[in-house]
């Protein structure tokens, strides 16, 4: 059955329909929308809940974030909810749960780990043994890089961890030697092409390949069949397997890539940016980035990035940003083109960012010059999207493909409400976006 002609499906009790799932409508009386928008408060809350289980591993809680993922739990098991505007206002609310969460855990960041600071990140190995460390937990890094001190081994971050190369109290660490690879979906060739060990500190694993399962290792929650799992953080096991293995002798010479741009660097130059924007040097900003997808359509966000004019400024966080941040955008009189905010979660970087620039020019959010491109792939995701919404963000461009449980009459609700755009060509949307912004 296609897509389209799929309108819900549902097989969470026992009335199910032939035992199988509904897919029409609900034998507990739920219609279509309802099980769609029940499905994406579900998704949403379990972003809230990544974040949150981060922020708790420094010591950080909020009993109201604690008690709305209890309240969306509980308003989508059968026969609790079957109301799509009270469903959709869940859906805001976890939006402006998810903001606390996020700035939770960014209070959480800098609080352990000073606030991040702009740095070049080296993107090739250097000689000697290594262990990678995947992933988004900065908690279990740190510990890492305690644990490997003064034992000649030299450690990598890879995708999501590529930010914590801005912290100070990471970065104080000699042999947190660099970044290697992209987005998450990498893993299996690089982890392949580096004979390193590997530690896995949260989601975004991938079922390894039998050349380097030996070497993997996970922690936290996440896990996986035949690969070592690790409770606590005692990385002894993982210290002696990348003992074990030869040492890496290949350097292949140095790239960079830069990382750490906090709220507090980009907002202290807020008057020199509002200059720039007056006198027509900076003409449009940019955010784009988001959860990155093994899609070839997901190509568009480097053709976007690449077609920008000169007079505008990209900020990107998430992995998404691997697909252009190799890319050299140069600079507006010192003002960074491409400026990297972080992981996922610091969206709310974004957020701070954005609001203090609207104040700066005394406009709304909606009267600044600014697009919003995301690539949209997991839960966390979905609950950035609604904290963005929540923010009555309008006009944001969503691809490169819409998760499946999102049907046209949801669809149909976003571009109404909230004039969400999918993308099309990247030069036919951009040019679309400055028709519209003269």
């Amino acid at each position: 059955m296609a897509k389209n002609d799929l309108k819900m499906f549902c097989y969470q009790c026992s009335q199910a329909s032939h035992g199988t799932g509904c897919t029409v409508k609900g034998v507990c009386g739920k219609d279509s929308l309802s099980t769609h928008l029940q499905d994406n408060l579900t998704f949403a809350a379990r972003g809230i809940a990544a974040y949150s289980y981060h922020a708790q591993e420094l010591g950080y809680t909020d009993e109201q974030i604690d008690t709305f993922l209890t309240n969306a739990g509980y308003s989508v098991i059968t026969n609790v909810n079957f109301d799509p505007e009270n469903l959709l206002d869940q859906a805001l609310e976890a939006g402006r749960i998810n903001l606390e969460t996020m700035r939770l855990l960014k209070d959480a960041h800098i609080e352990a780990y000073g606030e991040p600071e702009p740095t070049n990140v080296r993107t090739t190995p250097v000689k000697g043994r290594g262990i990678i460390a995947t992933g988004h937990s900065l908690k279990a890094l740190e510990e890492l890089l305690k644990q490997t001190s003064g034992l000649g081994i030299n450690v990598y971050t890879h995708s999501e961890l590529l930010p914590a190369h801005g912290y100070p109290g990471l970065r104080k660490f000699p042999h947190l030697a660099g970044n290697l690879g992209g987005a998450w979906f990498d893993q299996k060739q690089l982890f392949s092409n580096y004979e390193m060990a590997i530690l896995i500190t949260s989601n975004c694993v991938m079922p390894p390949l039998e050349n380097y399962q030996d070497r993997m290792f996970t922690t936290g929650l996440t896990r996986v069949p035949g690969v070592r799992h690790i409770d606590g953080f005692d990385f002894s096991p993982v210290i002696e397997r990348a003992l074990s293995l030869p040492k890496y002798e290949d350097t292949n010479g140095a790239r960079n890539l830069t990382t750490g741009f906090s709220a507090t660097t980009i907002t202290s130059l807020a008057d020199e940016i509002k200059e720039m924007v007056g006198t027509g040097q900076i003409r449009r900003f940019f955010l784009v980035g988001g959860c990155d997808a093994p899609l070839e359509q997901a190509e568009y966000y480097r053709d976007f990035v690449k077609n920008l004019p000169q007079d505008t400024v990209v900020m990107t966080l998430a992995c998404g940003k691997y697909r252009f941040n190799d890319l050299d955008l140069g600079d507006i009189h010192g003002i960074p083109r491409l400026i990297d905010l972080g992981q996922c979660n610091d969206a709310i970087v974004a957020v701070d960012i954005v609001m203090a620039l609207a104040e700066a020019f005394g406009v709304s959010i909606h009267e600044l010059p600014l697009t919003i491109a995301l690539t949209w792939m997991e839960q966390k995701a979905v609950a950035i999207f609604w904290s963005l919404l929540a923010l009555d963000i309008k006009g944001i461009y969503l691809g490169p493909l819409l998760p499946a449980w999102i049907d046209k009459n949801m669809l149909s609700i976003l571009k109404k409400r909230y004039d969400v755009k999918l993308i099309d060509e990247a030069e036919s949307d951009l040019v679309k976006i400055y028709r519209q912004a003269a």
